[in-house]
C-alpha cells in the first residue's frame, strides 16, 4: 500500500529555471524527482504547495508525493540530499494522511522579498537580493502596502500568462521594514497569483521613489487593470518563507531564515 509522503526544501533559484518540470531536466521538480527515483526504486511524481519562477529561492518549499516502497523519513531526506545537485536540500520529511495536498491544502503562504538599497550593487548577494539605487521612503511604503490588505481582486497585480481561474485574494499581511542597507518585504495571503508579489513590491517601490503617494496603491486595485501598474520587479530577491497547513497533519512551520541578513545589512537594529 503506498504512503504518502510530505517533504520540507529550500532552494537557491539561481541554479534553476523554476520549478516546474521542463524538458532539459534543469528545474527544482526535474531535480526532485530524479533523486526520489533513486532512493524510490520507481519513477515518483511530485505535487508542490507554490510553484516558483526561475530566480525565485524558497526556504520552505512543501512537496508531497506517494511511495510504493517503504522507506525510513531519514532516508526521504538523506538519501535523497545524497543525489541532489548544490542549490538545493530537503530539510525534513513526514509521513501524511492520504488526503494531505501540498497545494491545495495549503491554508496560506509566506513569502519575503529582500531588497538592497544602496548607491552600489552587491556582488556576493547578487542574485540573491534585488537592488536599487535610489533613496527609499521606507514609511510611505508601508503606508501604500496597507492599501492592498483584504480580500480583493488583484488582476492589476497579475502576469498576463497567470492561469488561476480567479483573480481574487485575501492578503493578510503587506509589510515593509528596513533592517540597514536591506529592505524587507513580507507578504502572506491564501495563495498568490502569477507575479503578484513582484508586481506588488514594483508599485512599493515607486512609492518610495516618490514618483506615486501611497494612496495610488488603492487606486490600481480598484482599476484592476495590469497597464496602471509599474513593471515587474527582479526575481533576485523573492523567497517563499513559509506554508501553513491544518494542525493535524504536524507539520514544521519554520521558515524565512535568512542568516546573512544580519552580515548583509549593516549593524542596525533588525525590530
Amino acid at each position: 500500500m503506498a504512503e504518502r509522503i510530505a517533504l520540507g526544501l529550500e532552494y537557491d533559484g539561481r541554479v534553476f529555471r523554476g520549478w516546474q518540470t521542463q524538458p532539459g531536466g534543469v528545474t527544482v521538480q526535474d531535480h526532485l524527482e530524479a533523486a526520489l527515483a533513486r532512493v524510490h526504486g520507481a519513477p515518483v511524481r511530485t505535487i508542490c504547495a507554490g510553484r516558483t519562477d526561475a530566480g525565485v529561492h524558497a526556504t520552505a518549499q512543501v512537496v508531497h508525493f506517494d511511495a510504493e516502497s517503504v522507506r525510513p523519513e531519514q532516508a526521504w531526506v538523506r538519501g535523497v540530499n545524497s543525489a541532489l545537485p548544490d542549490g538545493v536540500a530537503v530539510l525534513w520529511a513526514r509521513k501524511v494522511e492520504a488526503d494531505f495536498h501540498a497545494r491545495f491544502g495549503a491554508l496560506e503562504r509566506t513569502y519575503h522579498y529582500l531588497l538592497h538599497n544602496h548607491p552600489v550593487r552587491p556582488a556576493l548577494m547578487a542574485g540573491r537580493v534585488g537592488w536599487l539605487h535610489g533613496e527609499l521612503d521606507v514609511e510611505a511604503m508601508a503606508a501604500a502596502a496597507r492599501y492592498l490588505l483584504g480580500t480583493h481582486d488583484f488582476s492589476a497585480f497579475r502576469a498576463a500568462e497567470c492561469q488561476a481561474k480567479t483573480p481574487v485574494r485575501e492578503l493578510r499581511a503587506a509589510r515593509v521594514r528596513r533592517h540597514g542597507h536591506l529592505l524587507i518585504f513580507e507578504f502572506r495571503a491564501n495563495a498568490f497569483l502569477h507575479h503578484q508579489i513582484r508586481n506588488m513590491v514594483g508599485a512599493l517601490v515607486w512609492v518610495g521613489l516618490g514618483r506615486r503617494p501611497p494612496d495610488w496603491l488603492a487606486e490600481v486595485l480598484a482599476a484592476r487593470d495590469r497597464a496602471r501598474a509599474a513593471a515587474t520587479f527582479a526575481a533576485d530577491g523573492l523567497y517563499l518563507t513559509g506554508v501553513r497547513y491544518a494542525p493535524r497533519h504536524a507539520l514544521p512551520e519554520d521558515g524565512g531564515h535568512f542568516p546573512f541578513i544580519s552580515h548583509f545589512s549593516g549593524n542596525s537594529d533588525p525590530s
